[in-house]
C-alpha cells in the first residue's frame, strides 16, 4: 500500500507532539524523586485513570482479540474478562489504601508490610521476576506485533538502506530496527518528563487510539454491508456472537463442531472465582499493583485515587474491546481463508482505510505501542 503525505503528516505530528510535552515538562520532573515518579501526587482522576487504560492498551491487543473471536466467538474473551471481578475489588477496598500508604513504588509496599531478611528476599524476588522476567515477556510480545503491523503495512520496508542485520547469528529484520528505534525514542520521551508527561501523552495516545479503532469498525462494518448482512453472512457460524462459553450439555449440542468456548460450569465458576486472583497479569494484579498502583498513588487524593480505578475499569472491559470486536467478526467475512487471524486486523487497514485514516491508525498502533513501553 502506498502512505499519503497527508498520512505521514498525522504521524509525525503525533511524535512532535509526544516529545513536546516531554521536554516541556521534564523540569518539573527533573525536581525530586516524587515528581519523577509520581507526578507530585497531584494527577486529576481522569489522567490517571486514562492512563491506566493507554497502559494496558498495547498494539498486540486489538490483534490478540482479533483472534479470540476468529477462534472462539465473543465468548473467547471471557478468558480475560474475568479478571473485571479482582478489578472492581480493587477499585472499592483497595484504591483508597494505595493513596494513603505514601509510598513511592509497589515494591516498598513490601517493606512496610513486612520485615527482616524475608521482606528483602520478597522485594528482590519481585524485582527480579517482575520487573525483569514478566517485563521481557511483555515487551517480547508487544515488539512482535509492531512486527507484524509493519510487515502487513510496509512489506518491502528497509530501515535507513538496510533490508536485514546479522548479530552474533541473530538476524534482525528491517521491521524489527524500525521497533528498536520507537523502543529508543519511547526511552527518550519518558525519562525526560517523568510521570506526568507519561499520564498526558497516554491520555492524547488513548483518545487517538480510541477514535482509530472506532474509525476502524465502522469501516470494517460498512465492507460487508452492515450489522444484519454480517448476522447474515455468519449464519453458518452464529455461535461467534454467543456472550456466554458453551456451558455443560449444551456444548455437546450447540458447540460441537464449531470453535466456541467450551467450559463445563465449574470450569467458568473457577475462571469468575478463582483465576482473576490467583494468577497475575500486567493490570490486572490482585488488589493493585505495578503501573496501575503507581497511578493510584499518584492521584490528588483517595477520591480521585478511586475514580481513576474506576474509569480504567470501566474502560479497560466495557468500552475499549467492542469497536475490536466488531472488527473481527467482519474479518470472517473479508478473509474466511487467512490462518493468521491476528493479522487480519492490519489487513483491514491496509485494505479498506482511505487517505487520512491509515495515518490515523498507524499513529494509534505507535501510541498503543508506545504507552504500554
Amino acid at each position: 500500500m502506498i502512505i499519503s503525505t497527508f498520512d505521514w503528516a498525522i504521524i509525525v505530528a503525533y511524535l512532535l507532539v509526544s516529545i513536546g510535552i516531554s521536554l516541556y515538562l521534564s523540569k518539573r520532573a527533573g525536581r525530586n524523586t516524587g515528581n519523577f515518579f509520581l507526578s507530585g501526587r497531584n494527577l486529576p482522576w481522569y489522567i490517571a485513570g486514562t492512563s491506566m487504560v493507554a497502559t494496558t492498551f498495547a498494539a498486540d491487543t486489538p490483534l490478540a482479540v482479533t483472534e479470540l473471536v476468529s477462534e472462539r466467538g465473543i465468548a473467547g474473551n471471557w478468558l480475560w474478562w474475568n479478571m473485571l471481578l479482582g478489578g472492581m475489588l480493587t477499585v472499592f477496598f483497595f484504591a483508597r489504601l494505595w493513596r494513603r500508604a505514601n509510598i513511592l513504588t509497589d515494591a516498598e509496599f513490601v517493606s512496610i508490610r513486612y520485615s527482616g531478611k524475608e521482606a528483602s528476599v520478597l522485594r528482590g524476588f519481585r524485582a527480579v521476576y517482575i520487573g525483569i522476567v514478566m517485563n521481557m515477556i511483555v515487551i517480547a510480545w508487544v515488539n512482535l506485533a509492531m512486527v507484524k503491523i509493519f510487515q502487513v503495512i510496509f512489506p518491502e520496508l528497509t530501515f535507513l538502506g538496510i533490508e536485514s542485520l546479522n548479530l552474533l547469528g541473530i538476524e534482525f529484520s528491517s521491521h524489527l530496527l524500525l521497533v528498536g528505534a520507537l523502543l529508543l525514542f519511547v526511552a527518550v520521551y519518558s525519562s525526560l518528563s517523568g510521570l506526568m508527561g507519561v499520564s498526558i501523552t497516554d491520555s492524547i495516545q488513548f483518545v487517538m487510539a480510541m477514535t482509530g479503532s472506532i474509525a476502524l469498525a465502522i469501516v470494517a462494518v460498512n465492507q460487508v454491508g452492515g450489522i444484519a448482512a454480517m448476522k447474515e453472512s455468519l449464519e453458518h457460524s452464529k455461535w461467534v456472537f454467543d456472550f456466554l462459553p458453551a456451558f455443560g450439555s449444551e456444548s455437546a449440542e450447540t458447540a460441537n463442531g464449531t470453535g466456541i468456548l467450551q467450559l463445563t460450569l465449574t470450569a467458568f465458576v473457577a475462571y469468575l472465582g478463582v483465576q482473576w486472583w490467583a494468577s497475575w497479569y500486567p493490570g490486572a494484579e490482585p488488589g493493585g499493583g505495578g503501573y496501575v498502583a503507581q497511578r493510584m498513588m499518584s492521584a490528588k487524593n483517595e477520591k480521585h485515587s478511586l475514580l481513576a480505578t474506576l474509569w480504567f475499569q470501566l474502560a479497560h472491559f466495557a468500552l475499549r474491546p467492542w469497536p475490536w470486536i466488531l472488527v473481527a467478526l467482519a474479518t470472517l467475512i473479508l478473509y474466511p481463508h487467512e490462518t493468521d487471524r491476528g493479522a487480519t486486523y492490519v489487513m483491514v487497514i491496509r485494505d479498506f482505510l482511505p487517505a487520512g485514516l491509515v495515518g490515523l491508525l498507524l499513529a494509534a498502533f505507535f501510541a498503543a505501542f508506545m504507552s504500554t513501553i
